[in-house]
Order: structure tokens, then C-alpha cells, then sequence
């Protein structure tokens, strides 16, 4: 296939193909939005947004508990890179235009599903 400049390509990942009525109720919710902040300026400072991450535990030395005795003459010692620990976590943050207003560890082993989630959104609205 090569002679013909053809060349292998991965297909582009698509969360799902929607629907006619589902980009209508997409353009229909953006527009509803676009409005409402044309309409009131302090509407998106009231706007709390949030995201899920993986975080990596470290366990860094202190500049005391790496420091070593040399002669004079000897080369300074060489320290290694710190490299991601096996300990991870999961962390959910929810945050408006001030910063973060709630944040949570996934437990270990915790599934996040529709009911996790809403618990989480519980809380947060308790605290916000």
C-alpha cells in the first residue's frame, strides 16, 4: 500500500456521535447560557466548575537529611531526580473564579460512579 502514499492512521477518538436533537439541545443550552451572562455580569463569578486528577505521593528529603561530609578535594555529591512514588491518588476539586471551594481524595479502591459523585456534590454544597 505504501507505493500507492497510503499510510496507516489511527482513528480520531469521538466521545459519541450525537444525535440531530442532541446538538440542538447543545447550541439550545449554550445559547441559554450566552444569555444569561449578557444579561447579568456577575453570573459566571457564580459559576463553581470541577475536574478529577491523579496525584503522586513523594517523600523528598529535607536539605539537612541529604547533605553528606567531603574533603576539600573530593566532588560535590550528586543528588537523583525525584521520581513518582507507587502511592496514587485521585483528587476532586471544585473551584470558581476566586479559587478552590471544595476538594476531596478519592478513597483507595472507591469506584467514581454517578453516586459518588452526587455524594461529593453534597458536600460541597454543604460547604459552599
Amino acid at each position: 500500500m505504501k507505493e500507492l502514499g497510503m499510510h496507516h492512521v489511527t482513528a480520531k477518538f469521538v466521545p459519541r456521535n450525537l444525535t440531530t436533537d442532541q446538538k440542538q439541545q447543545c447550541v439550545n443550552v449554550c445559547t441559554e447560557l450566552h444569555q444569561l451572562a449578557s444579561d447579568d455580569e456577575t453570573y459566571l463569578s457564580r459559576v463553581i466548575t470541577g475536574d478529577e486528577s491523579c496525584v503522586y505521593g513523594y517523600d523528598p528529603e529535607t536539605k539537612q537529611q541529604s547533605s553528606q561530609w567531603k574533603s576539600p578535594k573530593s566532588p560535590r555529591p550528586k543528588k537523583a531526580r525525584q521520581v513518582k512514588s507507587n502511592v496514587k491518588s485521585m483528587i476532586i476539586t471544585f473551584f470558581d473564579v476566586k479559587g478552590i471551594v471544595h476538594k476531596e481524595y478519592v478513597p483507595t479502591g472507591q469506584t467514581v460512579n454517578s453516586g459518588f459523585n452526587c455524594d461529593i456534590l453534597w458536600r460541597m454544597n454543604e460547604n459552599v
